[in-house]
């Protein structure tokens, strides 16, 4: 099949994965949106938002529509790496054997990933970026592909452990969810308190979701667009020369060059499934909160005057 025709079988799929998706999940379109065009990029994401969202519904509704293996791994202050990873142990014939932990599987649900130390959390590192984890020095690939989508409570802060800029870095979108309209939760309520039980099927293979990661990486991008990627992130840095004074007044930290790749690869994949060819500025303008959100450090003034990520990135766009 040509590039041409997979873009436009991929668009018909999406389309039917989405409807597939909203049988459970009422509204939140634009964070399906993002946790798709993640996968589809082969990136991960960090869901921010309060209790009762249903972070983990979506996250479950998402793996059963795309045919994905799920697994969930509850963060806590005593979880250790070995609850993770797996761990050895001996068989009835003394020999060493390796039960592998719940990170072995194409999706994994990071659920409140700040509640657990630096340890722990750094035991999801490897896995993130190697798609490979090494237990007592034996090195064990993941299956592909291979997608962890953190969940994260953003009001209560006692006893967490806020992520390391090197973990939240690793993450292609941080994901902000808010709460529902008021027709969407009157949808919500009268689904959730009846006994019917709604069916998801899955609409991809674990195959096809690789063939469509493969196919983002082939569309070709204009020189302009990667040019405008790259000094859209060079803004966010204070000390740059493209800096803006709202960056040099309220930013202390700026955007890494994975920021610049993850631009690029989620517009591809934004283009892919609206049919174009080739990204434009508008693709990389439309995933760019997403992708630069949680990259950006702010300093205490920002702080002080409650400017928020979202008023800094918008500004630049």
């Amino acid at each position: 099949m040509s590039d041409v025709a997979a873009i436009e079988q991929l668009v018909k799929k999406h389309q039917q994965l989405k409807e597939e998706i909203a049988k459970v999940i009422v509204g939140q379109e634009a964070v399906v949106d993002q946790i798709l065009l993640s996968i589809f990029s082969g990136g991960h994401s960090l869901l921010i938002g309060v209790p009762g969202l249903a972070k983990t519904l979506m996250v479950n509704t998402i793996a059963k529509a795309l045919g994905l293996d799920f697994k969930r791994i509850q963060f806590t202050p005593d979880l250790m790496p070995s609850d993770i990873l797996g761990s050895e142990i001996l068989d009835q014939n003394r020999e060493f054997k390796f039960i592998k932990g719940p990170v072995f599987a194409n999706i994994i649900l990071a659920d409140e990933i700040n509640r657990t130390p630096p340890k722990t959390q750094a035991a999801l590192l490897e896995a993130m970026q190697e798609r490979a984890v090494t237990v007592a020095g034996h090195h064990y690939k993941l299956d592909l592909p291979y997608f962890v989508l953190a969940t994260q409570n953003p009001i209560e802060q006692e006893g967490t452990y806020p992520l390391p800029e090197a973990q939240l870095d690793r993450f292609m979108f941080a994901i902000q969810l808010t709460y529902p309209s008021f027709e969407e939760e009157v949808q919500v309520v009268k689904a959730t308190t009846s006994d019917e039980e709604i069916i998801v099927n899955p609409m991809f293979s674990a195959k096809e979701i690789i063939d469509i990661q493969h196919l983002v990486r082939r569309i070709p991008v204009a020189d302009n667009v990667i040019e405008y990627a790259v000094r859209l992130v060079a803004k966010t840095r204070p000390d740059g020369s493209e800096a803006t004074e709202l960056v040099k007044n309220y930013i202390d930290w700026g955007a890494g060059p994975r920021a610049s790749q993850n631009l690029i690869l989620s517009a591809k994949a934004h283009a892919a499934v609206n049919g174009k060819f080739s990204p434009d500025i508008e693709d990389v303008q439309a995933v760019a909160l997403g992708i630069l959100r949680h990259r950006i450090i702010k300093n205490y003034k920002a702080e002080a005057e409650n400017i928020t990520e979202e008023q800094i990135i918008t500004s630049l766009l």
